[in-house]
């Protein structure tokens, strides 16, 4: 990515590219300003190429942050990696500015290699993988301070240049929350292909679910299939006396009543349990460790009806 990127660039699609002030100075300018680079992407026909051979792609949206969605997708890409070892998953963790995912999955100090095939993802079992932008920083601790074009260029990177193998059953893509330059860039590219969609992850109090409202908006204007709502850390389970404890008060009804009124299918709610925080912490498989937690029963409820919802697309 080219380190002359001026801070505040439009980005090559937009109509003002070129000709704003921020553009002076830029040696792409002309090049921009003709109009050339709102052309069709040529890249798009090697996204197509290369994400042929995926057979579904989940995007994994969340309005407001906090709310568990890569703990999530983690959890999604762990169920469906060991109900069937014949089925090949890939993770991509797209959260450029928060790449937890590598320390979710317990892969922090790998790195990725470059092949003539392009680069190879960190694989966390034989028939899961995954690619982050975590594993291309020096430290742990760097911060990635990046605007809009450079986000894209990297997206479309990890989109066209990753090599998932010859056939991948499920790529799920972990997003940042909000409706930002990362989602309309993946809609953007993903469009290209076949059989993409979403699921959107929210908690049960209305603070949450007012930003998961605009999420579920943008999905409709820029049509993409939502597959359904996940409400997270509904309850807490007591794991000594299994007595449930609403933690965060449904005054609206929670994430079921907001799907209702939305016309999205709710695919089902997540108990708090303290386990799957120290799993997350320590890179452990919670769906194996904990296989009869109540979390665990609940998680593979979701991707049952997720699953079925994808089939009857």
């Amino acid at each position: 990515m080219d380190p002359n990127i001026p801070n505040h660039c439009p980005g090559t699609d937009s109509s003002s590219a070129g000709q704003v002030s921020a553009c002076q100075g830029c040696p792409n300018q002309n090049i921009c300003a003709s109009g050339v680079t709102q052309l069709p992407d040529p890249a798009l026909d090697v996204l197509k190429h290369r994400l042929s051979s995926v057979k579904y792609k989940i995007l994994v949206l969340s309005g407001k942050g906090g709310v568990g969605k890569s703990t999530f997708t983690s959890l999604l890409a762990r169920v469906l990696a060991n109900e069937n070892e014949q089925k090949n998953i890939g993770v991509l963790d797209v959260d450029i500015c928060g790449p937890s995912l590598p320390l979710v999955f317990g892969v922090q100090d790998e790195n990725i290699h470059q092949s003539g095939s392009g680069w190879s993802p960190v694989f966390v079992e034989e028939n899961l993988s995954i690619m982050s932008v975590g594993f291309l920083l020096e430290s742990k601790d760097d911060a990635v301070i990046w605007r809009g074009p450079k986000k894209n260029a990297m997206i479309k990177q990890f989109l066209t240049e990753v090599d998932w193998g010859d056939t991948l059953d499920y790529l799920i893509v972990d997003t940042p929350p909000g409706t930002s330059d990362e989602h309309l860039s993946l809609v953007q590219f993903l469009k290209s292909t076949d059989n993409f969609s979403a699921v959107v992850v929210t908690t049960p109090q209305e603070v949450s679910l007012l930003d998961v409202r605009k999420e579920l908006d943008f999905a409709r204007k820029v049509g993409l299939p939502v597959l359904g709502v996940v409400e997270n850390m509904s309850a807490f389970v007591c794991p000594k006396c299994k007595v449930t404890s609403e933690i965060f008060p449904k005054n609206t009804g929670g994430a079921a009543q907001m799907s209702h009124e939305m016309g999205v299918p709710f695919l089902g709610s997540v108990p708090l349990d303290p386990s799957l925080g120290r799993c997350c912490d320590e890179g452990v498989n919670f769906i194996q460790k904990y296989a009869r937690s109540p979390t665990v029963v609940a998680i593979k409820n979701i991707v049952e009806n997720l699953t079925r919802n994808l089939q009857s697309m």
